[in-house]
């Protein structure tokens, strides 16, 4: 890569949860001369860190607040139940909204789900961060919805985490600046996308090379003359006897 990009970096903002690790390793075997700068953003921040250029992408939670990004979503995660190890819940397969009915559910100011109120009844105070929502079900206060990467990434040994049905997901995108697709931003596209590293997409085709080899040169058809008229071949020329006059 030339010109101004090929010294600068590429900076990809992700949000708790996101696990950048796959793509940041595809990016330094293709791209090795442009750094790959990974950016850890709170998930309500995550949009506006890419609207003030701060980082040239986010991997963020949909939807989006505002105008002028591009998202392309990535996939969709399982909503788990956090709880102790000795609750009941622990014991079940999955859980759904009718085993929340009696439980104290807690709704962290920082909740990545789109919903204005979790089943359940609802605890007095709103936990500030989805952290201090895990000390509360640690401490048995209530329990806790939330994404699996998230209970993953607050894992604690005390408490465990059943799948959740009929309940909202999180999905998970790439985001960008809509007026600003860049050929930095192409090569991220295509790497979160699975291309290959022989994809067209964006190339010109190799031009085609007008060199003739040794192989390729043509040969006379066979018993085609080469030389004068007559010539023989070991390319002698014959001369034949003149006739005698009568």
């Amino acid at each position: 890569m030339t010109g101004p990009e090929a010294a600068q970096s590429f900076r990809l903002a992700y949000v708790p949860g996101a696990t950048p690790g796959k793509w940041a390793r595809i990016w330094q075997e293709r791209v090795p001369e442009v750094p790959l700068a990974l950016i850890q953003v709170l998930a309500a921040e995550a949009a506006d860190f890419v609207r003030d250029r701060e980082a040239d992408a986010a991997l963020l939670r949909l939807p989006t607040p505002g105008t002028g990004l591009h998202a392309i979503p990535l996939y969709t995660e399982t909503t788990v139940v956090v709880v102790p190890k000795d609750h009941l819940l622990a014991a079940a397969d999955e859980v759904t909204p009718e085993d929340l009915a009696d439980e104290l559910l807690l709704h962290p100011l920082d909740d990545t789900l789109d919903w204005d109120q979790p089943p359940g009844q609802p605890a007095l105070e709103r936990p500030a961060t989805t952290a201090d929502a895990i000390q509360l079900v640690a401490a048995g206060v209530g329990l806790l919805v939330i994404p699996q990467s998230l209970a993953r990434l607050h894992h604690r040994r005390d408490l465990t985490y059943r799948p959740a049905t009929d309940l909202p997901q999180s999905r998970v995108a790439l985001s960008w600046l809509e007026d600003e697709t860049t050929d930095l931003m192409e090569q991220f596209i295509g790497i979160v996308r699975g291309r290959t590293v022989n994809s067209t997409r964006g190339r010109q085709p190799a031009p085609t090379s007008t060199k003739r080899t040794k192989s390729s040169k043509q040969k006379p058809a066979p018993g085609r003359a080469t030389g004068r008229r007559g010539s023989g071949a070991a390319g002698g020329s014959q001369r034949r006897k003149p006739r005698r006059r009568s």
